[in-house]
């Protein structure tokens, strides 16, 4: 996808959070079903420390600590923050080195679409919380996200072994589009779930173990499920 792809689905993911959280106090104190311990409220102070990080990462071309959001006013501190947060990624270049986690080359473009989906996948939660329902996102977007998972997140995990090496290799598949392979070796077992479902069951918005149609090994499908696949 291209970078202006990109910040568009971001800054519309911003638009629509921005909207939820000049709800009510009493909205803003739900709790997000998937986020145990966290409120709405805290969902957007997550948010604000996110986009303050990557926002001084993209402008220092560094490793920066991230900050802690307030104890009071988190929803304002993140609003607070929103346009500074757009403008810098805007601005970037993406091809200007720059840290990030995933693999050479280290670039700026890195962030563009690390932040669109983070805000996507938080956008799915802040509706969740205020029962509303999630907008979904063009279908180059979505499988851009599970490519981001699958091919990013899911190996660093493994890496920093923060989930078993799986015994064997998993395909994940998506009707009409590519699929994917986790693990070595020819794949043992395959996970197929239609595009936005795969989507969200591998960030944990939905569960691929009671809706994705699941062939040969299961018990290795299984356990890849579990994961963590994602932070």
């Amino acid at each position: 996808m291209s970078p202006d792809r990109y910040l568009a689905e971001l800054a519309t993911s911003l638009d629509r959070l921005s909207t939820l959280a000049r709800q009510q106090d009493e909205i803003l104190s739900r709790s997000v079903p998937a986020c145990p311990g966290w409120t709405l409220d805290g969902l957007f102070g997550h948010l604000g420390s996110i986009e303050r990080w990557a926002a001084k990462v993209v402008l220092e071309g560094k490793f920066v600590e991230e900050p802690a959001p307030p104890a009071k006013g988190a929803t304002a501190w993140f609003l607070d923050g929103v346009n500074t947060f757009l403008g810098t990624m805007a601005a970037l270049d993406p091809e200007t080195q720059c840290w990030n986690f995933g693999p050479p080359p280290r670039k700026a473009g890195f962030w563009l679409r690390r932040q669109a989906h983070e805000h996507a996948i938080h956008l799915v939660d802040a509706c969740q919380a205020s029962d509303l329902e999630a907008p979904a996102p063009g279908e180059d977007f979505l499988l851009d996200g599970i490519d981001e998972v699958l091919a990013i997140f899911a190996p660093r995990q493994l890496r920093l072994e923060r989930m078993p090496r799986p015994q064997g290799a998993v395909t994940f598949h998506v009707p009409g589009a590519t699929s994917w392979t986790l693990g070595h070796g020819p794949a043992t077992a395959s996970i197929t779930a239609p595009l936005h479902g795969m989507y969200l069951g591998l960030w944990g918005r939905s569960n691929l173990v009671d809706t994705a149609v699941i062939e040969g090994d299961a018990g290795l499908a299984l356990r890849v499920l579990q994961g963590p696949l994602t932070p």
